[in-house]
């Protein structure tokens, strides 16, 4: 266990969409009610689910053994878990479904690198007795598994929470610790990347009701001795966090720190909030922008477009030509500009959603079209080829990409990322480079890239000083 003070359980699943997002956000806010601070993470490069878990209390952080080392993993963990007296991980597909036949980056690896206790989520509609067989197996699938707890997800009635109840007991030996019923109600919507991430929604009476309805479904007191008796004075050795950057970074100019806008509304929400606070600790202002509502750029040096779903609100992007324009003038005055995924479709000339164009912000010469199927989804490696504003030639780093649009140039495009793995933009290539502009598919993790926040600060405080007068 890395915080000897904080507890911790993992919620995985046999498979996704069984229940785990909303189980979680259950148990974090009747965990809440009754008195613990409880400290969220998900595995994998996940967004939307974090954004969920997040609305409980504190922000949600992602544990990735792929794009960052174990021991920054670990360091993470610990420093997220300062203050909390609680650690709740959701984990992401099957439990033991990694990054390689290995299990490389399970939800399983995860949980053994940190020292978790696993409750599984079970889906048990349409069966009782085989529930057994299946917790069984995946007890059984690994000799260290940890598994100490289930919770049962589509309970049809009190009969079949009685047979299932009593065959996990017999033939596990491990204890139920839940028994959601089924009831449409307690499920969040989804749409083509997943669930719809709660910034969009909004509603905070959704979180108290389903933790209303959580705590007598339940066994709050038994999730707790599961994570007691998990708990070690065991302490792993923890490398350096190779993330974390410096705090003080770039100095300012006229007393004032380099100011990097962060584009964050309901069409722009996906950020790790690590990359955001690299980005203060290199020495940033962070000043948020509103996509949708603000009419100029405020006095920035650098400005950060994350993912999100910018084809949802293209028409409401499209309404907002002032900003759009101001954005391009300042491109092409070399304002510092870095675009992940939604941020580098919005950069292009126009979306098309629903059989319609609409007007971006046409710095990058392409047109983005959505497609029914998949285009890019997994984990990334690039290869930096192309002198760019961000980062040295011959760098490589490890990012992830999931999005259902393609690009179609329409001008040259210059490429800043050759792909060793994953799509990017055309299977070959990614990162868009224009003057100070750099825009791509692949999404990044600042504790696995610490240049990137450095380089970025470095770029808006260059920015700063151009445009400061000095006297003569």
């Amino acid at each position: 266990m890395v915080n000897q003070m904080a507890l911790s359980v993992t919620i995985a699943a046999p498979q996704g969409r069984s229940g785990k997002t909303t189980v979680s956000l259950g148990l974090c806010a009747a965990l809440r009610r009754c008195g613990l601070v409880v400290q969220p993470f998900k595995k994998g490069p996940d967004y939307i689910d974090p954004s969920w878990l997040t609305a409980t209390g504190r922000s949600c952080r992602n544990l990735d053994a792929v794009l960052m080392s174990e021991g920054t993993l670990l360091a993470s963990f610990q420093h997220a878990c300062e203050g909390a007296s609680f650690a709740l991980i959701e984990g992401a597909m099957g439990l033991y479904d990694g990054f390689d036949s290995g299990g490389w980056g399970s939800t399983s690896h995860i949980a053994k690198l940190v020292g978790s206790p696993i409750i599984l989520v079970v889906n048990a509609a349409r069966m009782t007795r085989s529930v057994a067989a299946m917790v069984s197996g995946y007890q059984h699938f690994e000799p260290d598994s940890n598994i100490r707890g289930v919770v049962l997800n589509n309970v049809a009635s009190s009969q079949h929470k009685q047979k299932l109840v009593r065959a996990i007991e017999q033939y596990c030996q491990i204890p139920v610790v839940g028994c959601i019923p089924r009831d449409p109600t307690l499920s969040i919507t989804e749409r083509h990347l997943g669930l719809t991430p709660f910034r969009e929604i909004g509603k905070e009476e959704s979180i108290d009701r389903i933790a209303h309805q959580f705590e007598s479904y339940l066994d709050t007191d038994t999730v707790l001795a599961i994570a007691s008796e998990a708990q070690t004075s065991h302490t792993p050795d923890i490398a350096p966090m190779e993330g974390k950057p410096v705090v003080g970074g770039v100095p300012s100019v006229l007393g004032r720190r380099a100011r990097v806008g962060v584009m964050l509304d309901r069409a722009f929400t996906f950020y790790y909030p690590e990359n955001l606070e690299a980005l203060t600790q290199a020495g940033a202002e962070l000043v948020l922008i509103d996509s949708m509502h603000h009419q100029t750029l405020p006095d920035i040096d650098g400005l950060y477009i994350g993912g999100g779903f910018p084809e949802v609100f293209a028409e409401e992007l499209e309404a907002n030509s002032r900003l759009r324009q101001d954005i391009r003038r300042a491109i092409e005055d070399d304002l510092p500009v870095y675009a992940e995924c939604a941020g580098l479709m919005y950069l292009c000339r126009a979306i098309q959603w629903h059989d319609r164009w609409y007007e971006m912000v046409g710095a990058i010469p392409a047109e983005v079209e959505m497609r029914p199927k998949i285009q890019g989804h997994g984990y990334t490696r690039v290869e930096v080829a192309r002198q760019n504003p961000f980062f040295s030639v011959g760098q490589s780093f490890w990012g992830h990409e999931f999005h259902h649009s393609t690009i179609s140039p329409s001008g040259t495009l210059n490429f800043a990322y050759r792909m060793l793995r994953g799509r990017g933009i055309d299977g070959k290539a990614d990162g868009i480079v224009y003057k100070n502009v750099l825009a791509c598919y692949t999404h990044l993790h600042a504790l696995g890239v610490p240049q990137w926040a450095e380089a970025f600060v470095a770029l808006a405080a260059k920015k700063q000083h151009s445009l400061v007068t000095l006297p003569t």
